[in-house]
């Protein structure tokens, strides 16, 4: 039984990306944040700016990915999995003895302190999950990035429905939620996700990968569609809680669908791939800079590849990379659009209640929900458009940070019902961007170094909560507030975030600009990878006839 759901195995490879999605499905409590933060502005008796002082630190938690990033390249998989997982379960167990009343209120230092570990717990996580799958499935990184972070979008969904579910919205049993089942999944990840040398053939279980993919690229919109129905329905008694605690279970569980028709169909494939008689031939390992975009030219160029830069497309380190434009754009682009949309994520909680929202669960949801198609969307679609019209991905990143602009313009007007259509539209707009920059870094630098590239990019993560919603959103929030009897401050009415919302729609704009930009630089690039698919379809097209 081990022999079959070895990393070596077909079987074993999807096994892993099947606890890979699950450890995606709890690692986005980066965005939870919104679910605990007014429990903690009322028990620490801060005001906006310092509780978003302690979001941004929260996010900051992400500028320490680089370690992750650094380790990804020297330690396996399972190693960073722990520490991320030891790392969330001290971070998050903190809070929830504060939240609980098991310990008195923390100093302001120390909170931040353990709000930052559980931040930066996410970034090893996230790390182990991505690097690993990406180097697995390298002929697939739109639908790996898409399906992986679009069940991190869903994952904020999953947290509060379950707890709204079982514990009643508590704060303090989320808290706990946050602390216990990452943990727990990550050391079952730890058994199962290891990177495997890909195959130097195209076999038949690659040439069915698409298949696999839209099995769980369906399998995550009926997670999805049940997670907006229950959001929808409104108030459920006690048994119909129970019960579509139950089913999500079940449907987050049907993954495994994949690796045991492996197992069924292969069931001889253990250290061999399969031709497309289904006769063993022996896998020949190729490491991932062979298998970088341009691979082709660095192997016809021989020794004279290492005395000189690096093409674009080929494997980069970090210090070349940053020496390229594209870089620098791909960079402050993404600032623009994921430093807008966490500004608006951590203060859901504080525009809910300006707007008269008493329970704002609702919005978080629909950001995660909402989220989540655009990520899974636009990962399958990008892959699409890319290997049938060479179309740059960064297309995509541009329409995004059009609907994030309509999203806030929506917002800032504040009319009836503008909080609902702004949080589906910035979710969307969020999620996009997420999905498609993590391919798009990896074919402009290929995927040797690529841990500590991704994590150089996520550190726009705390950088914009900072920019965004440290200072602009918390300072124009308290201009506009009155103090309480409390000690804490609070803003009623539209005009609370109305200029955050007008500032933050030109940024979108100035990112519109950088993403068209990159995507011109890049035609070239997408047209020799399209021209490098083309072969491998027509050759399916023929096996088929």
């Amino acid at each position: 039984m081990m022999g079959l759901f070895s990393p070596s195995s077909l079987t074993g490879k999807w096994m892993g990306f099947v606890t890979a999605v699950w450890v995606q499905s709890i690692s986005g409590n980066n965005y939870t944040f919104p679910n605990y933060s007014n429990a903690l502005k009322s028990l620490m008796g801060l005001t906006q700016l310092q509780l978003n002082n302690l979001s941004t630190v929260k996010d900051g938690g992400k500028a320490f990915g680089i370690l992750a990033g650094l380790a990804s390249d020297r330690v396996p998989t399972a190693v960073i999995l722990l520490i991320g997982s030891i790392e969330g379960l001290i971070g998050y167990g903190a809070q929830w003895l504060v939240v609980s009343h098991r310990i008195r209120p923390l100093p302001y230092w120390q909170m931040c302190i353990f709000v930052c570990m559980g931040g930066n717990s996410t970034t090893w996580m996230n790390t182990a999950v991505l690097v690993t799958c990406m180097r697995n499935f390298q002929n697939n990184r739109g639908p790996v990035s898409g399906i992986l972070k679009g069940f991190v979008g869903l994952s904020t969904a999953i947290f509060t429905d379950l707890c709204t579910a079982l514990f009643s919205k508590s704060p303090s049993s989320f808290l706990l939620m946050l602390a216990v089942i990452p943990a727990v999944i990550c050391l079952t990840s730890m058994v199962f996700l290891h990177e495997v040398d890909p195959a130097a053939v195209e076999t038949a279980e690659e040439r069915e990968e698409s298949r696999y993919f839209a099995f769980f690229n369906v399998a995550a919109v009926v997670v999805a569609v049940y997670l907006l129905l229950f959001d929808v329905t409104g108030k459920h008694g006690p048994v119909l809680y129970r019960a579509f605690a139950a089913v999500l279970l079940a449907l987050l569980a049907s993954p495994l669908c994949v690796p045991i028709y492996t197992a069924i169909k292969f069931p001889q494939t253990r250290g061999k791939t399969t031709d497309l008689e289904g006769k063993g031939i022996e896998v020949v390992p190729v490491s991932p800079t062979q298998q970088s975009v341009g691979s082709k030219q660095e192997q016809q160029k021989g020794g004279r590849a290492a005395k000189k830069k690096p093409d674009i497309g080929e494997d980069h380190k970090l210090l070349e990379a940053a020496r390229t434009f594209d870089f620098w754009i791909l960079f402050l682009s993404f600032l623009c659009g994921v430093g807008t949309g966490m500004a608006v994520i951590n203060n859901l909680g504080q525009i809910g209640l300006a707007l008269g929202y008493a329970d704002v669960s609702i919005f978080v949801s629909l950001t995660s929900i909402w989220g989540f198609f655009g990520r899974i969307g636009s990962g399958w679609i990008s892959e699409y458009f890319m290997k049938k019209a060479a179309t740059p991905r960064p297309v995509w990143n541009a329409a995004s940070q059009i609907l994030m602009a309509v999203g806030f313009i929506v917002m800032a007007m504040a009319l009836p019902g503008s909080l609902y259509i702004g949080s589906i539209l910035i979710g969307i707009g969020y999620g996009v961007r997420l999905a498609v920059t993590v391919p798009v870094a990896s074919e402009l630098f290929g995927l040797k170094y690529y841990g500590l590239l991704y994590n150089i990019l996520i550190l726009n993560l705390p950088l914009g909560s900072f920019l965004f919603s440290g200072l602009l959103a918390g300072f124009l929030y308290d201009a506009q507030a009155t103090r309480t009897a409390a000690g804490s401050n609070t803003c009623i009415g539209g005009h609370c975030y109305r200029l955050v919302f007008i500032i933050m729609t030109v940024v979108c704009f100035v990112g519109l600009g950088l993403d068209v930009l990159l995507a011109f630089r890049m035609r070239d690039l997408y047209y020799k990878i399209r021209m490098r698919t083309k072969p491998n379809e027509e050759t399916t097209e023929d096996t088929k006839s």
